[in-house]
């Protein structure tokens, strides 16, 4: 089976940084209402335990913690992107943290195209933009730890659904 090159229009990397940058603000938001609602609902007096088995304003508490937990993760997350450089890459450049990689998957004789970018943090984001979808990764991904230093038409491999994938690098950018 012959893996296929073909031409991709490169990705705004400002464009994209913005992107994912919108939607870690609102996962932001969202976050610090939970655990605002949460703690409120901690410190309630409605929530003062009636037993000793009573444990709602325990979990409540436990639940705010979390929640401010993962707020500040994703405010350092924001703080990253926000000074993330964006360097271009060439077609004989290694994969690096702020590449847009395009891969083939092939698993057995079905193949398909994933546009993936290589960030700090933050990954699973998925992006939308100008008709392509992109997913981040991280270099700690499984799939990220494999792709990071390899160059256009390296393969890789990884385990989907039991079936093994193999990925052939066919653009960075």
């Amino acid at each position: 089976m012959a893996w296929i090159y073909q031409y991709f229009p490169t990705v705004n990397k400002p464009a994209l940084r913005d992107a994912i940058l919108q939607q870690l603000r609102q996962e932001l938001t969202r976050q610090a209402t939970a655990a605002e609602t949460s703690r409120d609902e901690a410190i309630s007096e409605e929530s003062r335990a009636e037993n000793k088995w009573d444990t709602h304003s325990q979990e409540a508490a436990y639940l705010a913690e979390g929640q401010a937990k993962l707020a500040g993760e994703i405010g350092t997350s924001i703080e990253l992107y926000g000074t993330l450089p964006l360097p271009e890459f060439g077609a004989d450049d290694p994969v690096a943290i702020g590449a847009v990689v395009e891969v083939e998957s092939r698993t057995g004789a079905k193949s398909n195209r994933s546009t993936y970018f290589l960030g700090p943090r933050a990954g699973g984001l998925e992006i939308s933009l100008a008709g392509r979808d992109i997913l981040v990764l991280t270099p700690q991904s499984p799939l990220g730890r494999q792709l990071l230093g390899r160059r256009v038409g390296d393969v890789v491999a990884s385990t989907g659904r039991g079936a093994p994938v193999s990925h052939r690098i066919v653009a960075i950018e």
